[in-house]
């Protein structure tokens, strides 16, 4: 059973570690799953505002915290969106889409995330 809690060593490599003032570390992965790229988030970008897909149980200090660590750019505010799954009807099954929890970051002017940008 001590293999399955174990984690591998790829895995402890991909984790990035980050430290926080305060002394807590926040694991990056672990709050910000990927970008959020759609045509409205293209838009947003030229505004100077970002949108990520964010694990469901962070909070804003947490995002804008990760943010800064992982593209090193300060972040002036942050809003986060929850949404809810929405039931499907798959012929005679039924199914439900997932839930997800977006957040859309401010960033400071003069300030880019580069590879996101190119997105309209």
């Amino acid at each position: 059973m001590a293999i399955l809690t174990k984690k591998t060593e790829k895995e402890s490599k991909a984790e990035k570690t980050v430290t926080a003032d305060s002394g807590s570390s926040l694991k990056i992965p672990s709050i910000l799953i990927q970008p959020r790229i759609s045509e409205k988030a293209g838009k947003m970008a030229q505004m100077n505002k970002y949108v990520f897909l964010v694990a469901s149980n962070t909070n804003k200090i947490e995002v804008k915290k990760a943010v800064e660590a992982a593209y090193k750019v300060k972040v002036i505010q942050v809003n986060v969106i929850r949404n809810e799954g929405k039931t499907r009807n798959f012929g005679r099954t039924k199914g439900a889409t997932s839930d997800f929890k977006k957040a859309i970051v401010t960033l400071k002017a003069g300030d880019k995330i580069e590879g996101l940008t190119d997105v309209v």
